[in-house]
């Protein structure tokens, strides 16, 4: 029997989870008529044609134990899914192939999955299976990006036919954040990558075909839920004029985040094209080199922020649908913090530092509307005497440049920035990829201060506490600035008739395909 402390503990946190829940089952009807019947509904209509998605990059893989990518995460979340999803609008994390889970002791969870689930394939989904993905994803050999995430559980127990209790070696804050990692089939969570999605799934789609540039996902007959109407295609169409064009012929359907605010107004209401956003939990960023000058020294980059007129571009290249940046975690996030001023614009103050400093490499993407946004940054520091020269790389090779230190200046985006805790994966000082440690901290920030920081809040389950160590992170990181945010962009979606109803999630996942 459990004590009355420890039931008082998590009453409230039912309740909490019990309405999450409900908004996420809000926007995915399909789960709900799981929980109702315990098992998939194969009722549908297969002469639906699928729903055509333009995206502007390529899906890199559709293994779910390798897809760190936005485009790859928001894919490989339709075919699979975890023991727990992420509530679309609180981004709280709540029960999913997981019926509850619960503490069970200082150090483990208890997990209860939801009967009558199985996987695309038709096998039950079980607790080995659940252990098996876990161990898997855990074991550097696999190489998983996701292995930090999971290297906390120091076991798994399966109890009985439906419970597996997960035991730790060390707190960690996002113990149940933690378990949003796709789970696979025992027998395939070792298996070599499989990029082009053979991994057995247990979410709304299948992967029915993959090629270069196009993703056909079919309706899953089984998972956690009921059979979609229609598939799914994901084409990349890398122009942007291409892409608005194929929107307006109908031959495609939908376009979330791939079409830059300055053709909005042209798409709206021609051949019944809806317009709708929302505000999104991502954060443009510029990213300095910290180890090489001239961008090591403080002065300068905080002068390189000052001649940014970021207020401006929000409002003209992003059509007043971005909000300018104060720290990296956007507004109406638990851990952000309010009271950090914002860097004023001050052309001239810049000068004084940028006007005697060599030229530098500004690195971006491919994607136009990247592009744009790059060269105005450009631009602006030009004004402000400093020469720079813009350079668009493939995304993969942008990325393997910032991962060497090869560049001085880059724009990125932080899509997907829910739990605080993946800060640490790009700021503390031991993720400097090539040095042994675990993280993307391509800014080479080596803050002994932000390594203690991002340990204390990792380890803390204290809300509270982990909203005060946050805030003194952004504090300082505001003062070092080893990166400089520049804005939050709201997740922007261009819609057929026949998908108006898509809504993304805050952190701009497409969920709601599986209703449509």
């Amino acid at each position: 029997m459990s004590s009355p402390r420890r039931a008082a503990a998590r009453t409230p946190k039912a309740a909490r989870w019990s309405a999450a829940r409900s908004a996420l089952l809000s926007t995915m009807p399909a789960i709900a008529g799981l929980v109702a019947c315990g098992r998939a509904d194969t009722s549908g209509d297969a002469s639906e044609p699928p729903v055509e998605v333009v995206a502007s990059t390529e899906v890199a893989t559709l293994d779910p134990r390798y897809s760190t990518r936005a485009l790859d995460v928001k894919v490989t979340r339709l075919v699979h899914a975890g023991l727990v999803g992420l509530d679309p609008d609180s981004l709280e994390p709540v029960p999913l192939v997981a019926r509850s889970v619960a503490p069970a002791g200082d150090d483990a969870l208890r997990v209860e999955l939801r009967d009558g689930v199985r996987f695309h394939s038709g096998a039950a989904l079980g607790p080995t299976d659940v252990c098996a993905t876990l161990e898997a994803l855990a074991d550097p050999a696999l190489a998983s990006p996701h292995r930090a995430v999971v290297r906390a559980i120091h076991a798994c127990v399966p109890e009985g036919p439906l419970t597996v209790v997960l035991r730790f070696r060390e707190r960690r804050a996002s113990w149940v954040s933690d378990l949003e990692v796709p789970i696979l089939r025992a027998e395939e969570a070792r298996r070599p990558p499989a990029p082009l999605g053979e991994l057995d799934g247990l979410g709304p789609f299948r992967v029915a075909s993959a090629a270069p540039g196009v993703v056909h996902l079919a309706p899953a007959e089984t998972g956690i839920a009921p059979r979609p109407r229609q598939g799914v295609v994901v084409r990349t169409v890398r122009d942007e004029n291409a892409r608005a064009l194929r929107l307006l012929a109908g031959r495609a359907d939908l376009a979330p985040s791939a079409l830059s605010p300055a053709i909005l107004p042209a798409l709206e209401g021609r051949g019944g094209l809806v317009v709708r956003s929302r505000p999104g939990a991502n954060v443009t960023y510029l990213l300095f080199q910290n180890d090489r000058a001239p961008t090591d020294r403080v002065e300068v980059r905080r002068a390189v922020v000052r001649a940014i007129d970021r207020a401006r571009l929000a409002e003209t290249l992003l059509g007043g649908r971005a909000q300018v940046a104060s720290t990296m975690l956007p507004p109406g996030h638990w851990a952000h913090a309010a009271d950090i001023p914002l860097e004023p614009y001050d052309p001239a103050a810049s000068r004084a530092v940028l006007a005697s400093l060599p030229p530098v490499t500004l690195l971006t993407s491919t994607d136009r509307a990247r592009l744009v946004l790059a060269r105005a940054v450009a631009q602006m520091l030009g004004d402000a005497g400093l020469v720079v020269r813009v350079v668009s790389l493939d995304l993969g090779v942008l990325l393997a440049r910032l991962d060497a230190g090869d560049f001085e200046l880059a724009s990125l985006q932080l899509p997907e920035l829910t739990e605080p805790n993946v800060l640490s994966w790009f700021f503390h000082p031991r993720g400097v990829p090539g040095e042994g440690g675990e993280g993307r901290n391509r800014a080479r920030f080596r803050h002994p201060g932000a390594a203690s920081l991002f340990d204390a809040a990792g380890a803390t389950h204290d809300r509270a506490e982990r909203r005060r160590l946050y805030g003194e992170l952004q504090t300082l990181m505001a003062r070092e600035l080893p990166v400089a945010p520049l804005w939050h962009e709201d997740h922007v979606v261009v819609a057929s008739p026949r998908a108006a109803a898509f809504r993304p999630s805050a952190e701009g996942r497409w969920g709601t395909l599986a209703a449509l």
